[in-house]
């Protein structure tokens, strides 16, 4: 059986179902491979021949004047098999089925199904799908998604497994549109007939170019072998999983999306705590996160410092970190005096500061200067939130985000609240920064405990033998 590597590492590509039609699908992806630079060689399939985008269209695999690696199968489900055994003699290593149509359509889907999957096992080709985007190499700019373009194929190290078309296609391209958030490889399992939650784990790990997994699954599928694989894996790099179906609503609404069955949520946020894995509450949240492991350095404790000028969001942000387990620090007698020089009143300058009324004696500017510095300094401080005003132009934060470009020794997280467009001029001089920004802080507060939770988990994986 060939490896998921070997796969995802394809140099030469065959498109089955490619259509002269020069806006459907098939045809759509070998835009999309010559848009996107990819080097290896590409091929249409189709029966009756012709040529898309300047390129030949082959009757069959075995006309194609190459040898192929992958194969991307957009044919209607009874061919799937056929064209599976068709690709072995090829030497083909791997299939992408995009078609739909499969064990999620009922008793004749789930035959079809079967049959790949008999092919499949009797032939050592590996499988992505059915009902699948399938996959994206950012080091070699592979994609098996017409819906792929050249942003969404920039290098980055978030590897992204996910059971569903949405979150390899409109939230990859998302995350590619945002400064510093580009993936490594993306992995669509749809139905899993074959390539599955722990083969995607087991090779992301030992990916370089990964330092970051993200996950979107609706069921797993050997729950025994998951944890081992996560653990394993979370030693060496975080885990992010989102998780659907975990209502008996949304789980009705699983069998018909991808013909998986449900797990008991209980009994998997147990398995997933002991395996270090960061169960994530949302799309917003996961987003957050991985800003977060991205961008700043992993915690050295759970004692959290705010900066703000707001008494309330500072209050929310305090309920959170203590439903988190973090605790509140309190200041060296040295910050507490480098404090003062700005901050007139003793009782604003302890935790959390209160930066008004003294940001209007000496501005805004310097007072968010003096007010990070001081606490990037103390080492009984594990992360810092400051929570202020997006003033026009973003020029006011603009020095204190080179301060902490030249001392990211912890966490640090921005929220800012005004005028949209000064909420976005602050964004935007931050991230450019890789500085965490949020509009409440509540969110960061969750990022930073996840952060500090996978800190914990991977000293105590490291520290005990895998079993």
């Amino acid at each position: 059986m060939h490896s998921v590597r070997e796969v995802l590492e394809s140099r030469n590509v065959a498109v089955f179902g490619a259509s002269r039609d020069a806006y459907k699908p098939g045809a759509l992806i070998l835009k999309v491979l010559q848009d996107v630079g990819f080097t290896g060689q590409v091929a249409g399939v189709n029966p009756q021949g012709g040529e898309v985008y300047g390129q030949p269209l082959y009757k069959s695999i075995d006309e194609v004047p190459f040898p192929v690696d992958l194969a991307i199968l957009l044919i209607p489900p009874k061919l799937v098999s056929g064209a599976v055994l068709e690709c072995a003699k090829k030497g083909v290593k791997g299939v992408v089925v995009g078609s739909e149509g499969f064990a999620e359509a009922g008793e004749q889907g789930r035959q079809y199904q079967e049959d790949l999957l008999a092919a499949l096992r009797s032939t050592g080709i590996r499988g992505f799908g059915p009902n699948t985007l399938g996959i994206v190499n950012t080091e070699t700019g592979l994609t098996t998604s017409y819906f792929s373009d050249e942003s969404m194929l920039k290098p980055g190290s978030i590897g992204f497994v996910a059971q569903s078309g949405i979150f390899v296609g409109a939230l990859l391209r998302y995350l590619s549109s945002l400064d510093g958030l580009h993936i490594s490889k993306g992995l669509g399992l749809g139905n899993k007939v074959d390539v599955d939650e722990c083969d995607a784990l087991a090779y992301l790990r030992e990916d370089e170019q990964t330092r970051i997994v993200g996950m979107y699954l609706e069921d797993i599928r050997d729950g025994r072998r998951f944890v081992k694989e996560a653990r394993e894996t979370v030693r060496e790099k975080p885990v992010l999983l989102l998780k659907g179906g975990w209502t008996e609503e949304g789980a009705r609404a699983i069998a018909s999306h991808t013909a998986s069955l449900a797990v008991d949520d209980a009994v998997l946020g147990g398995a997933l705590r002991q395996a270090g894995v960061l169960r994530m509450g949302g799309i917003d949240e996961l987003v957050a996160t991985l800003k977060g492991f991205q961008w700043m350095p992993l915690p050295k404790g759970e004692r959290i410092a705010l900066i703000t000028y707001s008494g309330a969001q500072a209050i929310m942000s305090i309920d959170i970190a203590m439903r988190e387990s973090l605790r509140i620090a309190e200041f060296a007698n040295e910050t507490q005096e480098k404090l003062s020089r700005v901050i007139a009143a003793p009782s604003k300058a302890r935790n959390p500061i209160d930066i008004f009324p003294d940001m209007m004696v000496h501005g805004s500017e310097k007072i968010s200067l003096d007010t990070v510095s001081a606490l990037l300094e103390d080492d009984g401080v594990h992360a810092v939130f400051f929570i202020s005003f997006a003033i026009d132009g973003s020029a006011t934060y603009r020095a204190v985000a080179d301060l902490i470009q030249e001392k990211r020794k912890k966490p640090v997280f921005f929220s800012l609240l005004g005028k949209k467009k000064d909420v976005e001029s602050c964004r935007q001089l931050l991230e450019e920064n890789r500085i965490p920004f949020y509009l409440y802080p509540e969110m960061g507060v969750r990022v930073f405990a996840h952060m500090w939770r996978y800190a914990r988990s991977r000293e105590v994986l490291t520290a005990s033998p895998l079993v």
